[in-house]
Order: structure tokens, then C-alpha cells, then sequence
């Protein structure tokens, strides 16, 4: 009968920068290492593989012996190595240099790995503008694919998909094939036969055609409960079979022998799209609910199916307008890229070049797509990998401060539209570490890198309204009813499951940034309890409009701001300076004076801080007080009284951040704690430790009361711990 129809099977691997290594090595054992079993007992069906860079670098660490493997598949013909940016980032979320950047890096690398020609590549969570066509073809790319939900944004019907297409940009042609919906959905969560049947009818209609199946290699095997059935229970062994079986029809290729084997269907122009999911998640959360209410309140209408290609959701990169957090982490990226683009531009000295190549290396780690969004996965949500993302973007950028400055201690000042936002923030940074004021903003610190550490303390997230917390929130009902919410296997994006008990209980939401610097005016006498909950608030000072003065010299950098707003019926004038000084490069000063008080009114007044990036839940990060002892883990709910000191300690990143105090104050601590979902189902994830010096006090004969407030850094630890590291691996330090 002859070849009818061509199956490309595409396999992509991945595992984010920052990930626990623990999570790499299951996913290899569960899926990536079986995975392989299975096809080397069939040698005569090929299938096109890609595997991140951030998880290739771990593999040939790990596990050399699967990357042997690979490479003996590829040299026989049965695998092809497709390519990809090099760390995985959404092209729409880095500089156009970049992305041309890290594709060509990473076809360079598993050419030397593998010894095969790389021609194809992944697109990262399948986010696709036109203008991506000249990018990709400039980095040496020939064809690529993507959703069938994009093709079908443009206007072609499914029966008009099984092939690829010439799509083109400034004369520059690339070749895209459609994925597959309907298999991605099948495989493997339907009975083999299932989807046999699903592409005989194709070949039956549409001779000569090609059908690609795309989608990630973890759902063989790492996915929540499908190892059981891949393996165990031999679902892939006899889909394997099946497509054997139906070879005088089937024919099971690659993407490389599809384009060389079969003409383009024609040519398309796509739009700006994801996958259908990724496009929903992009809208506000409001949106999101109003999309699927209305998706459910026609789906039964006759001819929904005829209008559901015309659907659309957001857009891909209003996730950074949806959250600020991720806004803040692409506007530092962006800075790192720029700077590092400027020195290639003016040209560095020879000896700093390898320098420069390794700054490089952690700016395109630090554009790993995964926190710079968030949906079914966890992505923003997860600290470690946001972490992660912080800890690449504070080594390049402290690469690149090596190459600039050539004395050992250095301190600047600098003010310029730093998080996009056409308003100018201010730039304190040092030797030690780098903070970003936002004056326009309440005059909130909102960044603080701590280069010893690697760690910006500031990597907070805000709790605020998410569509599947109306999941959670009927789960707890048809809990306290006596019901148990159900899951599906392989319905990853709507699964219910719950890693902690009576989450729709500590579902809570942040009226205001938690940031640091956060200017608080309370009602007198207020507990700690009405402060957690965000009431009490007499001020307009927490998101107000500062004005901002800048003084610097040699030695000695200062930013002043004023504000004058309104406490309850009283105008007032609130003056914040933040001073860094040469001489103590790790630590910041931040003076408060209030002026123009009324007299003889009681007054409440705390200033907010918070620390991220230091863990909870473990016995080796604690607050202590001005005696060193002890106050409980970094998720304590403290109510302290008459303290001039209060300190954080993170043993494990070797980093110890104290607050020192002119006048004693009470102080309350409490966690700051996210309900988000993942892959793994619904959890609770702590996300930042609030520390609230506060003072209750009348105004002097002036109007006048002032206090001073000392930030301490240390990373002693830290530093020892990666010079001893470094000389273990006998790697530079």
C-alpha cells in the first residue's frame, strides 16, 4: 500500500535552571532513562529529540552514560538532535541578541557533544512572534514547529495541517510544522488502539501526509502517576507495537527526513501566540474566569466547535504588567544584557575576555523561561527557581563589575527608568551589594542583591487572586460536606490535588507591594493580628509619590526622599535617606525624620522590611535579638517588645541580615505564604519573612521624631563555603 502517512514523534526534555537536584534525578530515572529502554528494543522507529541545555549540562555530569547513549542513537540514524536557545527562554522574554545569542551557543555545544548536524530546534513553551522567522534563520535554524492552535489563529483548517509551511520574515524562510492538539491530548493517556484509529482516518482522507506529535518527555513516566502506566502497565511498548504493526501504511520519521521527503503545504504568516492554555493563563485572573465561564455556557450551543479556532485568550508577555515580581526580574535581566552588550560593543581587554564569556554564560542561564510565568506550573511562584534566575543575573553582573573596576572597594549611585515604568528609580550598589529604590513607588527598596550570597533578599511575590482558588475554595466545601475532590491522570492542567490540609482556609491577599522601605502609619494600640491582616492603616504613605535628591562622593552615596501626605486628618512630612557608605560596603543606613507632627496626638509609625530567599520550616534559619539568642524559625509570628535589635540567619546560604535600631522599638514578624498550583497539585509556599520595627510616640515641642535604622549583611559564611568549594574542585575562586 505504500507510505500514507509520515508520524514525526518529537520528545522534549526539560528541568529549569535552579531546580532540585533531587527533581532532575527522579525525572531521570522515572522517565528520561526508561524512556530510552524502551525505544532502543525498537531500532527501526526514529524520533526527533530535544533536550534543554540546563538539563543536558546536568545529564553530562550525572549521567554520561545516557548522553553515550544518545550519542549512539544518533550516529545510527535512530534519533535526531534537535537545538534550541540554550537555557530554555521564551524568545519574546530576552534582547533579539540573545535569543540568536543562545540558539547558535547551543547548536555549537551538542555538535561538539554528539557530532551531528543540528537543524531544527525547539521553540520554548511554543511563544511565537513573526518577527522570530529572521531570528531563528539567522541562527542557522531550517524548520521548527508549533501548536496547531496557531496555524489556526491564521485562518487554515485542520484538514489543511498535515505538513509544514514556509513562513517568512525580511526574506528570510523557515519551515514550521503543526503540532498535533488531539495526539498531545491522546498520548499516553488513551489506549494505543485510540490513536491508531485517530491516524488511519488521516491517511484515509489525506494521503502523503504528516502528523507531528510534540510535547514534553516527562508525561513519559515523571508526570504525576504516569510511570505506572507507561511502563509497568506497558503502554508504550504497545503503542511501539502498534505503529510496527501498521508500518505498510505508517511510516515513523523525523522532522529533518518529513522536510527533506515532502514539499511545504504552502506558505502562512502566524500570529503572536502560545499553546491555547499558556494564552489563557496570560490574562488577568478576571479574564481568565470570564473566558471559562463563557467557554462553558457555550459549549453546547450548536456550532461552538466552528467558532473555538477563533478563540483567543491574552498575550504572552502581559504576564510581566499581570505581575510586578516578574516585571522587576525581566527589567534586571534586560540591565545585565545591556551592560554586557556595551562592553562587547567598546571592546575589553584581552585578559578580561574569558570574564566576559562567563558573564555571558550566567545571563543566558538567568533567561531560563520557567519563573517568568506561571499557570498549571509553578513557575513565578516557586522561590527556588525565581532564586535561581536572581542568583545567575547577580554573578553576571558581578562579572561584569570586575571588568569595569579595578580597585577591590567600589561604591556608586546612578538614576535612570530602571523597571520600565517611564518614572526613575535609583541605583545604590557597591562591592557587596547592588539595591534599586523606587521613589515614585512609596519609596520602597525593592531589590537588594547581596553578591555573597548570590542572593537577592528582595525576590518577594505579592498574594493576590488567582482563578483555581475558586477550586480550592469548592474543595474545602465539598470537604466540610464529607466529599473528596477527584484527579485524572495526564490532566495535568486541571488535576485537583492538595499537598497541604484546609488550604482554602489560609487563602489571603496583599493590599500593598511586600517590599521593604514600606512607610506605615498605624492606628494606635494596634495588634499584631489586625497588622497581619492589613488593616489599621491611617496613612497614605505606603504606595505615595516621593521626591528624590541624590549626593554622592568618594567615599559616601545618599538618596534622600520627602514626601508630604496625610496621617488621618494631619498633614506631615516624611523624609527617608538611604546612605551607603565606602568604608562599610555591605551595609545600608536608612534615616527617618518626620516633621510638621501634630502636637500632642499619639502616633503609630512602622516601616515593613522584607526578606526573601532565606527558607522556612528548617531549624538552621532563625531570627535572633540583640543577645544572639535564638526567637524561632524564619516563619514565626513574634510580637516583640522594647528590642533595639533583630537578626535573620539562613546557615545554609551562609548569610546573616541584621536591624539595628537608634530607638528601641516593639517589632512583629510574621510569613508571608502563597497558595499556588504546580504540577505536583495545591501548595502552600512560603515566600517572604515581614519584619515591622514599629514606634508608638508623641511629636517633640517641634513636631519633630526621628529614628535610624541599620542594615547589616553579612556573607562571611557564605564566602568561606565557596572558597572551600572552589578548592575542592580545584576551579578558580
Amino acid at each position: 500500500m505504500g507510505c500514507r502517512l509520515r508520524l514525526v514523534l518529537v520528545i522534549h526534555n526539560h528541568q529549569p535552571v535552579g531546580n532540585f537536584e533531587g527533581v532532575f534525578e527522579e525525572s531521570y530515572q522515572n522517565s528520561y532513562q526508561p524512556f530510552l529502554d524502551v525505544l532502543s528494543e525498537y531500532p527501526e522507529i526514529p524520533f526527533s529529540l530535544h533536550t534543554s541545555g540546563s538539563l543536558m549540562e546536568w545529564l553530562v555530569d550525572a549521567h554520561p552514560e545516557y548522553i553515550d547513549r544518545v550519542r549512539g542513537l544518533a550516529d545510527s540514524g535512530q534519533v535526531e538532535i534537535l537545538g534550541g536557545p540554550f537555557y530554555e527562554p521564551i524568545l519574546a522574554g530576552i534582547p533579539r541578541c540573545d535569543r540568536i545569542g543562545q540558539i547558535v551557543a547551543y547548536t555549537d555545544y551538542l555538535k561538539k557533544l554528539f557530532g551531528t548536524p543540528v537543524r531544527g530546534m525547539w521553540v520554548p513553551e511554543r511563544v511565537w512572534e513573526q518577527s522570530f522567522v529572521s531570528d531563528l534563520v539567522d541562527a542557522g535554524m531550517e524548520y521548527t514547529l508549533l501548536d496547531d492552535s496557531h496555524f489556526s489563529a491564521a485562518g487554515i483548517r485542520a484538514d489543511q495541517m498535515h505538513g509544514y509551511y514556509l513562513s517568512e520574515d525580511e526574506g528570510r524562510l523557515l519551515k514550521i510544522f503543526p503540532d498535533n492538539e488531539t495526539l498531545r491530548y491522546q498520548i499516553p493517556f488513551t489506549d494505543p488502539v485510540e490513536t491508531i484509529h485517530y491516524l488511519k482516518e488521516i491517511a484515509d482522507h489525506h494521503p502523503n501526509s504528516v502528523v507531528v506529535f510534540g510535547d514534553d518527555g516527562e508525561k513519559f513516566g515523571a508526570w504525576p502517576g504516569t510511570y505506572d502506566q507507561v511502563y509497568r502497565d506497558g503502554w508504550l511498548k504497545r503503542f511501539l507495537d502498534l505503529l510496527q504493526q501498521n508500518g505498510d501504511w505508517l511510516k515513523v520519521t523525523t522532522l529533518s527526513e518529513a522536510v527533506d521527503t515532502v514539499s511545504p503545504i504552502g506558505s502562512c504568516y502566524l500570529p503572536d501566540a502560545s499553546y491555547r492554555e499558556m494564552n489563557e493563563w496570560a490574562l488577568s485572573s478576571e479574564r481568565q474566569l470570564e473566558l471559562a465561564e463563557l467557554k462553558e455556557q457555550f459549549s453546547e450551543v450548536e456550532g461552538f466547535d466552528r467558532l473555538k479556532p477563533y478563540l483567543r485568550g491574552g498575550f504572552w508577555r502581559n504576564f510581566r504588567v499581570k505581575y510586578s515580581e516578574l516585571n522587576e526580574m525581566y527589567s534586571r535581566m534586560l540591565l545585565v544584557s545591556n551592560r554586557l552588550q556595551s562592553l562587547e560593543a567598546t571592546g575589553v581587554d584581552p585578559e578580561d575576555l574569558p570574564l566576559l564569556h562567563e558573564a555571558r554564560t550566567e545571563l543566558y542561564r538567568a533567561q531560563c523561561n520557567c519563573p517568568y510565568w506561571h499557570g498549571a506550573f509553578g513557575g513565578l511562584y516557586l522561590p527556588h527557581l525565581r532564586n535561581a534566575i536572581y542568583k545567575h543575573l547577580i554573578l553576571a553582573d558581578t562579572l561584569l563589575e570586575k571588568i569595569r573596576h579595578r580597585d577591590a572597594t567600589w561604591i556608586e549611585v546612578e538614576a535612570a527608568d530602571f523597571n520600565l515604568d517611564a518614572r526613575k528609580e535609583v541605583r545604590l550598589a557597591s562591592n557587596r551589594i547592588v539595591g534599586f529604590i523606587a521613589p515614585a513607588q512609596g519609596g520602597h527598596l525593592y531589590e537588594l542583591d547581596v553578591r555573597g550570597a548570590k542572593q537577592n533578599i528582595l525576590a518577594t511575590l505579592d498574594r493576590r487572586p488567582e482563578p483555581y482558588h475558586d477550586i480550592i475554595r469548592k474543595a474545602g466545601l465539598e470537604k466540610k460536606n464529607g466529599s473528596q475532590p477527584g484527579e485524572d491522570i495526564g490532566k495535568i492542567h486541571n488535576a485537583v490535588r492538595f499537598k497541604q490540609p484546609d488550604l482554602d482556609k489560609k487563602l489571603q491577599y496583599d493590599h500593598t507591594p511586600r517590599k521593604s522601605l514600606v512607610d506605615h502609619f498605624y492606628q494606635p494600640g494596634l495588634d499584631l493580628q489586625t497588622a497581619i491582616n492589613g488593616g489599621g492603616e491611617m496613612g497614605d504613605f505606603v504606595q505615595g509619590v516621593y521626591q528624590s535628591f541624590l549626593r554622592r562622593t568618594d567615599d559616601y552615596c545618599e538618596v534622600r526622599m520627602v514626601r508630604k501626605g496625610y496621617v488621618g486628618p494631619y498633614q506631615v512630612e516624611l523624609t527617608k535617606t538611604v546612605s551607603l557608605s565606602k568604608s562599610a560596603a555591605g551595609t545600608l543606613e536608612f534615616h527617618y525624620e518626620l516633621a510638621e507632627l501634630p502636637a500632642d496626638v499619639p502616633l503609630h509609625f512602622g516601616v515593613e522590611f522584607n526578606f526573601a530567599g532565606m527558607a522556612a520550616g528548617a531549624s538552621d534559619r532563625y531570627y535572633y535579638n540583640h543577645l544572639g539568642k535564638q526567637l524561632g524559625p524564619l516563619e514565626s509570628r513574634l510580637d516583640l517588645h522594647k528590642t533595639d535589635r533583630i537578626g535573620l540567619v539562613d546557615e545554609w546560604l551562609g548569610l546573616d541580615a541584621a536591624l539595628d535600631l537608634s530607638a528601641p522599638a516593639n517589632i512583629w514578624t510574621f510569613p508571608i505564604e502563597t497558595i499556588s498550583q504546580s504540577e505536583g497539585g495545591y501548595e502552600l509556599v512560603h515566600q517572604s519573612s515581614v519584619v515591622i520595627p514599629h514606634w508608638e510616640f508623641v511629636a517633640d515641642d517641634q513636631g519633630r521624631w526621628s529614628v535610624t535604622i541599620t542594615l547589616s549583611l553579612d556573607t562571611s559564611v557564605a564566602q568561606a563555603k565557596a572558597l572551600s568549594e572552589a578548592a575542592a574542585s580545584g576551579a578558580p575562586s
